[in-house]
């Protein structure tokens, strides 16, 4: 498998625009400080972005944001699928971050990391930076019944023994998990590109849903920079994604109504919610989430819902029938994992994208 070919192209490209708005008189500072950055890191060996098979394209996308081709590798199955690896280039001293959400399939894609962290490690990269937009794994952050596993801790610790340095993380379901590493976290949050796309959208008398009380702190913080007010829906899970929605907490007459979770898999509750809403009176809904997983009956179900639409960031690659949806937007976070990755390399604050 080659690296991405176009993150030369893109830096010719960024300080061909900067130099144009320069030559009329009016170029941003902002463009002139990308120009630099993408020139420097296009011509720094010491940093290095790699990628495995799970989202292949945003890691592009970071790469092309960021300025830095997308590192060689030789990534192949052997026919009882059992994972071969190779690196393609010296990272020896190097800056490295591997970017690899660990999505369905969820286990091949965590072994897949692991060996990949397994041979930069043996290569003497000077530091691992595991890059997880989605991270498998982290509904299951605690012992809600007997004698179940706690699973997020257990990958937490596999990354870490594999040899990973430090982990940049997207949206996790339960901020505490970073709590489960041993090695510094960065935790993202997707609010300043969704808080955009709906502010671009001047949805008028909107109030923002918190779908249960576990993302309350996350709706909190999206109606504060939505200058919106806040709703709770109060629901009761009953088995593994089977939900009862019980009451709305909150004011939503003749009200629109903006949901915003963390994850959408079988869209059950998602669903379930709209309709609460509606019946209590709401005028429409929409709905936004990180992490598409859209398992199962899903997108059929979101097709025949009432709900207005869903939008998603590309943290996990939209299987083709998503993509096809009228009622399913997607919007890029590349550029903020590659601000976060910048940072990072850079050794400067990761918490001052969120100002």
């Amino acid at each position: 498998m080659k690296g991405d070919a176009t993150g030369g192209a893109s830096t010719l490209a960024v300080e061909a625009t900067a130099q144009a708005e320069a030559e009329d008189g009016n170029a941003a500072p902002q463009a002139k400080s990308g120009r630099k950055r993408a020139k420097s890191y296009s011509e720094d060996k010491r940093f290095k972005i790699f990628s495995g098979t799970s989202n292949r394209p945003l890691a592009e996308e970071i790469c092309k944001f960021v300025g830095v081709p997308l590192g060689e590798v030789r990534l192949q199955r052997f026919s009882d699928g059992e994972v071969y690896f190779q690196l393609l280039e010296n990272v020896r001293g190097a800056d490295v971050f591997v970017v690899q959400p660990t999505c369905y399939p969820v286990d091949q894609h965590l072994l897949e990391l692991l060996i990949m962290i397994d041979a930069l490690k043996r290569a003497s990269a000077g530091r691992i930076t595991v890059v997880i937009p989605y991270y498998g794994y982290a509904r299951q952050d605690r012992k809600d019944r007997p004698r179940v596993a706690i699973s997020s801790k257990l990958v937490a610790d596999l990354l870490t023994t594999a040899g990973a340095n430090r982990a940049l993380l997207v949206d996790l379901h339960a901020a505490q998990i970073q709590g489960f590493f041993n090695i510094p976290v960065d935790h993202l949050f997707a609010s300043p590109v969704l808080v955009g796309h709906f502010r671009e959208m001047n949805l008028q008398d909107l109030t923002v849903i918190s779908p249960d009380a576990g993302g309350v702190e996350r709706a909190r913080f999206f109606a504060k920079k939505m200058e919106a007010p806040l709703a709770i829906v109060d629901k009761r899970r009953t088995d593994i994604n089977v939900s009862e929605v019980m009451h709305v907490i909150g004011d939503v007459q003749d009200r629109t109504c903006l949901i915003l979770d963390d994850i959408v898999d079988t869209a059950g509750t998602l669903i379930k919610t709209v309709d609460a809403l509606l019946e209590a009176g709401a005028k429409k809904v929409y709905a936004c989430a990180t992490h598409a997983v859209l398992s199962g009956p899903a997108v059929e179900r979101i097709a025949n819902s009432r709900l207005e639409q869903l939008v998603v960031t590309n943290t996990i690659p939209l299987r083709e029938e998503a993509q096809q949806s009228e009622k399913i937007k997607v919007l890029s976070i590349a550029g903020l994992i590659g601000r976060a990755i910048e940072s990072i390399h850079m050794e400067t604050s990761v918490s001052s994208l969120f100002n």
